[in-house]
């Protein structure tokens, strides 16, 4: 629930910084550097899904885990949705809806379309440290799901 004695302006501020967080974090991951990630989130940030019993804790483990993503992989995904909840002027809370397409074995080139590989949401919680708004928690919720498809390469390679 958000709380209505924050100024306005900070509160702005808060949501888009949090906005941001969300953004970034995809964006690291599809067209960055993965292990990246890691810097987004709180010295005890904790990325977990409760599905598949996966729970990565502090950014030296978070930054193994995404930095150990397939080589070959290409994913976008893409997020909606977005709602920020600024509970304290140093803590928030966040909705986000992801729909993600990935696969395993690209080469190069443009792959023909796919079904998502995931559809869900995200629930995060923030911590402003020193001034700024980093992941405390991301916890991934899945509604549809499937095995990341390995691409087959053409015949004749």
């Amino acid at each position: 629930m958000p709380n209505r004695s924050i100024d306005p302006m900070d509160r702005l501020l808060a949501e888009r910084a949090c906005e941001r967080l969300i953004i970034d974090f995809v964006h690291r991951l599809d067209l960055g550097d993965p292990g990246s990630v890691a810097e987004l989130f709180t010295d005890d940030g904790v990325w977990e899904w409760p599905h598949a019993d996966r729970r990565v804790a502090g950014r030296e483990a978070l930054r193994e885990y995404f930095g150990s993503r397939p080589g070959d992989r290409l994913s976008r995904r893409l997020m909606t949705n977005i709602l920020v909840s600024v509970t304290s002027p140093a803590t928030a809370t966040a909705t986000s809806y992801l729909t993600t397409y990935r696969v395993d074995g690209f080469v190069d080139g443009m792959v023909p379309p796919q079904l998502p590989t995931n559809v869900g949401h995200y629930e995060d919680t923030f911590r402003k440290v020193d001034g700024i708004w980093l992941l405390a928690t991301r916890t991934t919720h899945l509604a549809f799901g499937a095995d990341t498809r390995r691409l087959t390469p053409p015949s004749g390679s």
